[in-house]
């Protein structure tokens, strides 16, 4: 039942990026993003965002719960059919406007040879932060988390390869050994830290403790690697500002608990730039 339940799925998918292919970026963006604002409520309960909202932003009405809603499921679509373009992003075919704040602090780490580690969260369209590093020249490896479903996961893996970061490593044991090796290579790494985690730590997150990646604290004790948080925000259709912010280095003896919730601190904070453009669906609290 549940391999039907995904190649259903997966009819969907390749149906509908057959009409974006035909429709363009622009158009296919806006008709993503309306479709979602549709169907995005009937897969996903709207009590975990509400849930989630609540959290976050204390004494929110229901009024704006519902207007962050329909804004975070417009932009979710907009990313589903910018998967279809994610090439034309990659080689500056779609006529967007991508601005880039912090260009320098890239320039610096190339010139000095350096590697960082590179955090961010699912904002806006989340894809183009590990292409854009590694678009500039970026030794760099992307991790992430396979999707459930094994037909349409292999789809995303071949684009992901081809066209956002070459070197993908998947979350895990074995993904780990991989990424140790990479970064005694001296590559950087990029990676979504605003997810719940099994393996995690329970660290504040909008005051409420929620389980949270260790790897960005492990990485800093063991290798001494400088945190880069980056910040995508969409302001118009297909035209994005990225953030790089300034590399943190921390002291030997901060903990690896204590970076973790720093690194919150500094989710948190991007999050309320722009509320509707992060995902409030994933059950962050559970």
């Amino acid at each position: 039942m549940k391999y039907i339940k995904y190649f259903l799925q997966f009819s969907f998918v390749v149906i509908f990026f057959s009409i974006f292919k035909i429709l363009g970026p622009k158009v296919s963006s806006n008709l993503g993003g309306k479709l979602f604002e549709i169907i995005g409520p009937i897969f996903r309960s709207k009590n975990i965002i509400k849930k989630n909202l609540q959290i976050a932003m204390n004494n929110i009405s229901n009024q704006e719960i519902n207007k962050i809603s329909k804004l975070m499921w417009n932009n979710y679509g907009r990313v589903f059919a910018e998967y279809m373009f994610i090439k034309d992003f990659r080689f500056n075919k779609l006529g967007s406007n991508i601005q880039v704040e912090g260009q320098d602090i890239l320039e610096n780490l190339k010139k000095n040879n350096k590697s960082a580690v590179f955090i961010s969260g699912h904002f806006a369209n989340f894809e183009l932060m590990a292409m854009f590093l590694e678009k500039n020249g970026l030794n760099l490896c992307a991790v992430y988390r396979p999707l459930n479903n094994i037909f349409i996961n292999k789809i995303m893996e071949k684009i992901r390869k081809k066209y956002i970061c070459k070197n993908q490593v998947k979350k895990g044991i074995g993904g780990m050994k991989n990424l140790i090796n990479l970064i005694k290579q001296d590559f950087s790494i990029a990676l979504m830290i605003d997810q719940r985690v099994s393996e995690g730590i329970k660290s504040k997150f909008f005051n409420k403790d929620a389980y949270t990646t260790t790897v960005p604290g492990q990485l800093v004790k063991k290798f001494n690697m400088p945190i880069i948080p980056v910040h995508i925000e969409r302001f118009d259709n297909v035209n994005f500002k990225i953030k790089i912010h300034k590399p943190i280095y921390y002291a030997s003896e901060t903990s690896v608990e204590s970076i973790t919730r720093n690194l919150n601190e500094i989710l948190e904070d991007m999050i309320r730039i722009n509320p509707e453009q992060w995902i409030w669906s994933h059950n962050r609290w559970k």
